[in-house]
């Protein structure tokens, strides 16, 4: 991510409860709060189209600057409510950060290449956890299986993450490489088991 972040704005929200929040959502607005360990809570809402393009932009650790009244408050997505039905988003809690502050998140980790032929390469582990600048922390991580033949791992400690520090355990196992046969061969045993053992 870079240090430009979208500006949003925002209005107090001075009542609560389920049937409060649930009229927000009907005229097209998402309740929240921004929260910190110096701050006081500030409840709000915001348009619903204009924070789904933030989040679909800039990922689900975005950095946004909430203008909340002309009062604008420097925050970071900490967690998203999603409507099971429709993926709406229906609450979002906001961290409030300061420029220059390092924060702890989890980054979604994307596999690239292709292993040698005739394997498979088995993606064990979706996002790491790692310790960034605030207004620099990436999208996603990357990482290559190209090559790769059976048996070889890629684990954290692989994962280049530049100026950030690595959170997770460095043994933590990301990616392994395997033969695609072997796995449905297993599949097969064990149902030829699990079916000998119902005799």
């Amino acid at each position: 991510m870079s240090t430009q972040y979208p500006t949003v704005p925002a209005a107090i929200r001075t009542e609560f409860g389920k049937g409060f929040a649930r009229r927000l959502r009907v005229a097209g607005q998402v309740p929240g709060v921004v929260y910190g360990p110096t701050t006081e809570p500030i409840h709000f809402s915001v348009d619903r189209i204009a924070l789904t393009a933030v989040v679909r932009n800039d990922g689900v650790n975005a950095v946004i600057e909430l203008d909340v009244e002309g009062e604008k408050h420097l925050t970071m997505i900490k967690h998203i409510d999603q409507n099971v039905l429709t993926f709406d988003i229906d609450h979002i809690d906001l961290l409030a950060i300061k420029r220059g502050e390092k924060v702890e998140v989890e980054v979604p980790l994307l596999l690239e290449g292709e292993s040698t032929p005739g394997t498979l390469a088995v993606q064990e582990t979706d996002t790491i956890r790692i310790e960034a600048d605030v207004l620099n922390i990436p999208e996603e991580l990357t990482f290559s299986v190209e090559g790769l033949d059976v048996g070889e791992r890629i684990t954290a400690v692989d994962i280049a993450i530049g100026d950030a520090t690595l959170i997770d355990e460095a043994d933590l196992l990301i990616a392994t490489i395997v033969y695609p046969e072997v796995e449905e061969e297993e599949t097969a045993e064990g149902e030829e088991e699990a079916a000998a053992d119902k005799e």
